[in-house]
């Protein structure tokens, strides 16, 4: 008589049951489809938010018949964009230039001025015990919470109370105050410069400055490029504390100076029609800033990095 001898199941004899087994494809089939998921997501975002940076690359393109009459999302039969650098050039005298050249100015000297406070309050938050320091840092992340609109009026006032309305201080001395950076500069410092790498330099002799320095300062780099970009965006696209307090046209940055372009081809048949002039100038204004992104991004990604894990 015959004799059947029927396979052991090679999961049962690895000490695998089959149920688990079952269980350890199914979750790995859960996260793969999880993982689909979120690539699928960043691909619809990404388009999101690269749609109006391609619309205007090709807009700076065409003429001003040819935006309204091409397809918005494709280049016109006329490729125009060094015509309409050329006609920036000659549009009131080459305006233009002067208001970008104002917006450098006013980003980078609010932007460096706001980095340096924020570092100096943000690393005494962090290192030093003093009287009333949770009361004012409830008040610094307080002022992150009103809209800076809001601000804008009271600002106003305060100013031409000092008789400095309609000077580039009415710009800058605004932008130098970042509470976020502040905040942001405390948490990075908190996590970044451990207190008995201080200690040490104190025992060996170092002052409060030259260890702040030669032992803090270095650490702190992805954040201060952090805070850095961070400060110099928003004072480079602020539109509405410009408006406010500047009305001499030399002095308006680039985000007014269009403005008031935009206003002039609304005018319709009383105003001269600028549109290629205005959707070029916008397309120009936003390089430097796209720039700065791309070769400062390892630095900036790393300081919000750390400052998220707290």
């Amino acid at each position: 008589m015959a004799t059947f001898v029927v396979p052991e199941d090679p999961r049962t004899t690895a000490g695998i049951a089959p149920h688990e087994d079952r269980s350890a494809r199914g979750k790995g089939k859960r996260s793969g489809r999880r993982r689909i998921g979120s690539h699928v997501l960043l691909v619809i975002l990404a388009i999101y938010f690269v749609i109006p940076i391609w619309w205007l690359f090709v807009a700076a393109t065409k003429t001003t018949p040819g935006l309204f009459s091409s397809p918005a999302f494709w280049f016109a039969d006329n490729f125009a964009f060094f015509e309409n650098v050329a006609g920036l050039f000659a549009q009131q005298g080459g305006i233009y230039w002067r208001w970008l050249g104002n917006s450098f100015i006013y980003a980078f000297a609010g932007g460096i001025g706001a980095t340096i406070l924020a570092i100096l309050a943000g690393y005494g938050f962090a290192k030093y015990r003093f009287r009333g320091r949770s009361a004012l840092f409830t008040i610094i992340l307080g002022s992150v919470m009103v809209p800076l609109t809001a601000l804008v009026i009271p600002t106003f006032i305060l100013l031409s109370q000092y008789g400095i309305i309609n000077t580039p201080w009415a710009v800058i001395l605004p932008s130098l105050l970042s509470p976020f950076g502040v905040y942001l500069m405390r948490v990075y410092t908190q996590d970044a410069v451990p207190d008995e790498m201080l200690e040490a330099a104190r025992i060996d002799g170092a002052g409060e400055i030259r260890t702040f320095f030669q032992v803090a300062l270095p650490l702190l780099r992805p954040a201060i490029v952090t805070v850095l970009l961070l400060s110099v965006v928003g004072t480079w696209n602020n539109f509405f504390l410009p408006l406010a307090v500047l009305t001499n046209e030399q002095l308006l940055p680039v985000t007014v100076g269009l403005n008031r372009w935009t206003a002039l081809s609304n005018a319709g048949a009383g105003g001269e029609q600028v549109w290629n002039l205005i959707t070029t100038g916008s397309f120009i204004s936003v390089l430097p800033l796209l720039l700065s992104f791309l070769f400062l991004q390892r630095y900036w990604q790393g300081g919000l990095a750390l400052g998220s894990l707290k």
